[in-house]
């Protein structure tokens, strides 16, 4: 137990960066629809393999995607895990190009088994984020008069968890997720007369949170194909339900505001997923994942169909040289990934964009211990699928600490 906490203190001052950040941390037009931009909740070794993660089961690493892998994590060891990511944005639309730096909170957990059949993890994850600002000049054919519009959205959902995966038999474990689930958005329209003095300018501000309660399943199983060959299937489903929430709509004209409080009709969507995971000598790690979102079939502020599916397909791969090697160079691990998604926006009845990524990082040892610094890079490009819709283009720098600590153990003097 020498140094755990060190560790700790190390771990929690690292945290304070991070939840100072996790307000609002994106600058995409494509956050005016839904709720935002979602969160795939990749920790460190998975954000660098693409977002692969259905199918892992690391001892030595929380993996919150699919609960069921918590039952692999060492039977001394308690881990924390905390992450942030920095990302550069650019936007376009083949005349205008936009540039915006944000910061954003990624995640916070920890782990531990309560029985050798039995792991137990918790942690703070974010589910979405909305930010945008947008502003467009309306002249009507006429230079001399023109009224300015303006477009502000801010906000966004987490999810606090606990979860247990169990090993039912030596190759099979199950397990779940219950979330707290909670946050609010803000989204408003202005229009403002700055010709005409006679005008009142003209305010609409939309306005709802949420507090309710998520569930997340997930099942895996592992083959043994040959000596130090093993093939493991991961499953998850998140059922969709109705989510509970206050909101309202705030009309400003001029100096006179009315106020109209409602109840909004809005879900969660069923969720599935799967994945494929080969491990060769616990040294290569091949993935493949694939998920489904039904957003189709979620009613949105009271509107059907409002929403489309939304669905991503991922590769990974992780590479150890050695984990006998006196090298330490040959300890640090190696991570590729790609990814394909089809996100959920929907603009004037049609899908809206498509997305895709490539990955990179290192998985980084600390001396002595089995502590890991996990840093990726990706690149993202949303495209949108019509002429006047913006392009994205995003750089996202990631970096990953998991302390990985022996508590659970005594030490024997002769």
């Amino acid at each position: 137990m020498v140094g755990y906490k060190t560790y700790f203190c190390v771990f929690c001052i690292t945290l304070l960066p991070i939840l100072a950040v996790a307000q609002n941390n994106t600058n995409s037009p494509y956050t005016r629809y839904g709720f935002g931009q979602l969160s795939d909740q990749n920790f460190g070794n998975s954000k660098a393999m693409g977002g692969v993660a259905y199918a892992l089961r690391d001892p030595y690493h929380v993996n919150a995607m699919n609960p069921a892998s918590y039952s692999a994590v060492d039977s001394l060891t308690f881990i924390f895990d905390g992450g942030l990511t920095l990302q550069n944005s650019n936007f376009s639309n083949g005349e205008t190009k936009i540039n915006a730096k944000n910061s954003s909170f990624d995640y916070i957990a920890m782990q531990f088994r309560l029985h050798p059949k039995l792991g137990i993890s918790a942690g703070l994850l974010p589910y979405s984020n909305v930010g945008y600002s947008l502003n467009k000049i309306d002249n009507t054919g006429n230079s001399d008069t023109y009224n300015t519009i303006t477009y502000n959205g801010e906000g966004g959902f987490h999810q606090l968890y606990v979860g247990a995966g169990y090993k039912i038999l030596k190759n099979l474990s199950v397990g779940a997720n219950l979330s707290y689930f909670w946050g609010n958005v803000s989204r408003s329209f202005t229009v403002e007369f700055p010709t005409n003095t006679n005008a009142s300018s003209v305010k609409k501000l939309d306005y709802y949170s949420v507090k309710d309660v998520k569930l997340d399943l997930g099942v895996q199983y592992t083959y043994k194909l040959a000596d130090k060959k093993d093939l493991t299937l991961g499953v998850t489903f998140s059922p969709g339900n109705d989510l509970n929430n206050d909101a309202y709509v705030e009309n400003t004209t001029g100096s006179v505001v009315t106020r109209k409080d409602t109840l909004l009709s809005m879900g969660l969507p069923n969720t599935f997923g799967i994945g494929l995971a080969y491990t060769y000598d616990k040294r290569l790690t091949v993935g493949l994942d694939y998920t489904l979102q039904k957003w189709g079939d979620v009613t949105y502020l009271d509107e059907q169909n409002a929403l489309a599916d939304r669905s991503k397909i991922s590769l990974g791969l992780e590479y150890l040289p050695s984990n006998t090697s006196s090298n330490y160079l040959a300890h640090i691990k190696y991570r590729l990934g790609a990814y394909y998604s089809e996100p959920y926006y929907k603009i004037e009845g049609k899908r809206a964009a498509r997305e895709y990524g490539v990955t990179g990082g290192l998985g980084i040892p600390f001396s002595r211990n089995r502590s890991v610094l996990s840093i990726s890079a990706q690149y993202v490009r949303v495209e949108g699928l019509k002429q006047n819709l913006l392009n994205e283009n995003c750089l996202r720098f990631s970096v990953g600490l998991t302390f990985n600590e022996r508590w659970f153990f005594k030490r024997k003097v002769d």
